[in-house]
């Protein structure tokens, strides 16, 4: 007859688990009639309606004009949902999205053509971090040659703004069991259960702390001189700061793709080095940096 095995183990298995945090929260917030509104979205909106409201702020704060921000938002959220989509789809699976083209459709539509044909309505299920970030500065280059602004003076108030829609956005993949990470004994681990039964790190939390308190940082440098923007110091320092952190918290993540197994740097790494290396001259840049940006005749 089969036992349970060591009743004493068996308890001590059962008390880490009540010591890890079970996570399986609904992934829907509400119902507009049939269709769900989920966590996630929501939390993308939260984060874009929060740099909204900051960046206007700094817009009227350094006394520039309110016909010059009025189309500010409409750039920068094709920006960021475009390269986002694209990134993902490019960096993390162009193996199926380039193999026909119903898939490349597919990269541009929030669809999934059936295999019995048709489609389905499924949301953009993947968004890249860095596909994002390059879209956003693609669209604010965009904006800037529409609007004659100085460019460092635009990019460093998005990038004072940016870690809330970051932070937010991490929370949002934390609600959907997403980008988790690797299986570890520490007390606060989460217990994905729409994934398994292991504990894990919650990397998506540490990140949205983290992006919570670099706005705080980016924050106090405006505060302690607002002179500096426009001189392309504070797009340096968010850069620095997020793609600095990703780079270290990546090694506390599962792999997202299997294409990354066996690799020393995972591609979420390697994709942040540009962007450290990118933030550190705009940072330490010092005066050719501003004619880069400086004011379009």
């Amino acid at each position: 007859m089969g036992g349970l095995g060591n009743p004493n183990q068996n308890i001590i298995i059962m008390n880490n688990l009540l010591a890890y945090i079970i996570w399986d929260p609904d992934t829907v917030a509400f119902h507009i009639g049939s269709y769900g509104i989920h966590w996630y979205a929501l939390w993308w909106i939260i984060g874009l309606v929060g740099a909204y409201f900051m960046v206007r702020w700094l817009y009227k704060d350094q006394k520039l004009r309110d016909e010059d921000f009025d189309p500010l938002f409409i750039y920068c959220f094709f920006g960021i949902i475009i390269g986002a989509r694209l990134g993902h789809c490019l960096f993390y699976e162009p193996d199926y999205f380039l193999s026909s083209g119903k898939h490349i459709v597919e990269m541009f539509l929030p669809i999934r053509f059936m295999e019995g044909g048709g489609w389905k309505f499924i949301g953009y299920q993947g968004l890249a971090s860095h596909g994002g970030t390059l879209g956003l500065m693609i669209a604010l280059w965009l904006y800037w040659r529409k609007t004659h602004l100085n460019l460092w003076q635009v990019l460093d108030d998005i990038a004072i703004a940016t870690p809330i829609t970051a932070c937010c956005i991490r929370l949002g993949n934390l609600w959907n069991s997403e980008i988790i990470g690797k299986v570890t004994d520490v007390p606060w681990a989460f217990i994905f259960e729409r994934v398994d039964q292991a504990p894990r790190h919650p990397g998506q939390l540490y990140e949205s702390i983290a992006y919570f308190l670099f706005f705080f940082v980016g924050w106090y440098f405006y505060r302690q001189g607002k002179k500096k923007a426009g001189s392309g110091f504070f797009f340096g320092l968010c850069l620095t700061l997020i793609f600095t952190f990703r780079f270290f918290i990546e090694f506390t993540k599962d792999i997202q793709e299997p294409f990354e197994a066996g690799m020393p740097l995972d591609m979420g790494q390697i994709l942040s080095i540009p962007f450290i290396i990118l933030g550190l001259a705009c940072i330490f840049g010092g005066k050719w940096m501003a004619k880069v940006g400086a004011k379009k005749d």
